[in-house]
């Protein structure tokens, strides 16, 4: 099977950074986990946030967990990529690692909202691919919020309350994917990053290695 060129000589690969996004109950924190446990070029981009942790989250691998005083300094030094407020949280991503793995040359994921987004696009925005991931039906949605038995019932009312208003910023995604089975989702994703890590902009080595390639005369050799 083919792959991408990952760069000839001391030149990588151009990272990308695939940005997941959808209501919550969609789907997408179950993307992201599947899609890490198969790619190994991927790292995860952990955000951190404000939000009280729930009981299946480990600190510094699901979020950092911080409080509001911690937030407002790391936004005020600069040291946040992205930030937005969701459902009374602060949510960001930390600048520094994003740039650390952009310069290795590797991928990185984000499971942001859409005003997350947003402000990524702008800052980076011949390195973002976003994927928008809808639910089969709002039935199903809060179904998946019930079943998920992470959150009272006042906050499982507002998330369905505010998932409208997140799904009408589904046309400023490249992609956008109705999760009605998580496996035929996540292979989707999984060909969708293919395709977008084979674009020549993200392909450095291959200016190079085309001009070497043309200068052989086709002879066999060894």
């Amino acid at each position: 099977m083919s792959t991408p060129l990952q760069g000839r000589g001391s030149t990588p690969r151009r990272g990308l950074l695939l940005i997941l996004s959808s209501p919550s109950g969609a789907g997408k924190s179950s993307l992201a986990r599947l899609l890490l446990q198969h790619d190994p070029e991927l790292t995860n981009s952990v955000s951190v946030t404000t939000r009280p942790r729930r009981h299946s989250e480990v600190d510094g691998v699901h979020y950092h967990f911080i409080d509001r005083a911690a937030f407002e300094r790391k936004r005020a030094a600069g040291e946040l990529l992205e930030w937005a407020e969701v459902h009374g949280n602060l949510y960001a991503t930390p600048l520094e690692p994003v740039r650390q793995e952009l310069a290795r040359g590797r991928d990185m994921l984000f499971d942001i909202d859409w005003q997350g987004t947003l402000q990524i696009a702008k800052a980076m925005p011949e390195d973002i691919v976003r994927v928008f991931v809808l639910p089969p039906t709002m039935a199903e949605l809060r179904e998946r919020l019930i079943r998920r038995a992470e959150d009272d019932d006042g906050t499982i009312q507002r998330r369905l309350e505010n998932a409208r208003t997140e799904i009408e910023h589904w046309t400023e995604y490249d992609y956008v994917l109705v999760n009605d089975d998580l496996q035929e989702s996540l292979s989707l994703v999984r060909s969708i990053l293919a395709a977008e890590r084979a674009r020549r902009v993200r392909q450095p080595g291959l200016s190079a290695f085309v001009t070497q390639l043309l200068a052989q005369n086709g002879n066999a050799t060894g």
